[in-house]
């Protein structure tokens, strides 16, 4: 579908690459495009514009080929493959790509690498970052029609103690208050994520897990 108005490609640039929005000069790695297709569909969705730079520079697209490459990213490179609607949009004489993503019912999607292993991503702001086994848990059990069951122990009493004090709790820090394994504490941090008593938050440097609101107990005052 082509489109000649571009206030709403600029409008869309001026915003910079954000946790919704991502440019690409051009697609010379079908690969590299899987990746940002599944950080899309595996977080809040996206826009992926191609013949933009970095700092938005609109260069266009060079060939009708990067149709096919974002197919390509889309159907062979991310499984299971990844719904998106393209759009082409003529701004100032140069085409400019819009491919857009939804979240996705079905996560988790993977991108293949160059060694031919399966990677999930999640959207950062404006990075793309791999998603970790206790999130990727969490999704396989909600798409999952077994339920999930909580034994309330030493190890989770633990954890619930150390988050009514503390804002948030990384996967080492709770293997080691609770005295346990790493296997343990993933295993107890997934079902309280399934369930609903935590909320997870990833940066670049570490994945968190946090109370949710309903269970933080506000302190007492006067």
């Amino acid at each position: 579908m082509i489109k000649t108005q571009s206030n709403y490609i600029r409008a869309l640039i001026a915003r910079g690459e954000n946790q919704h929005l991502d440019f690409k000069f051009e697609i010379s790695d079908a690969r590299k495009i899987a990746r940002t297709l599944s950080a899309f569909a595996n977080s809040e969705g996206g826009k992926l514009l191609i013949g933009v730079k970095d700092n938005g520079v609109i260069t266009g697209i060079r060939t009708d080929e990067e149709e096919y490459m974002i197919e390509s990213a889309a159907h062979l490179y991310c499984k299971p493959a990844i719904d998106y609607k393209l759009k082409k949009w003529n701004v100032d004489g140069r085409w400019v790509l819009e491919a857009t993503i939804r979240k996705s019912p079905n996560r988790p999607h993977y991108a293949k690498d160059d060694e031919g292993n399966w990677i999930a991503f999640i959207r950062v702001a404006d990075q793309n970052l791999q998603v970790n086994r206790v999130l990727l848990k969490v999704w396989n059990n909600k798409n999952s029609k077994r339920g999930t069951l909580l034994k309330y122990g030493n190890e989770e009493k633990s954890l619930i103690t150390y988050l009514e004090k503390n804002p948030y709790i990384t996967l080492s820090k709770f293997t080691k208050i609770a005295h346990t394994s790493r296997h343990i504490a993933e295993t107890i941090l997934v079902k309280m994520i399934t369930l609903n008593v935590l909320d997870v938050e990833v940066t670049e440097k570490a994945v968190m897990y946090k109370l949710r609101p309903e269970y933080c107990h506000a302190d007492d005052g006067d």
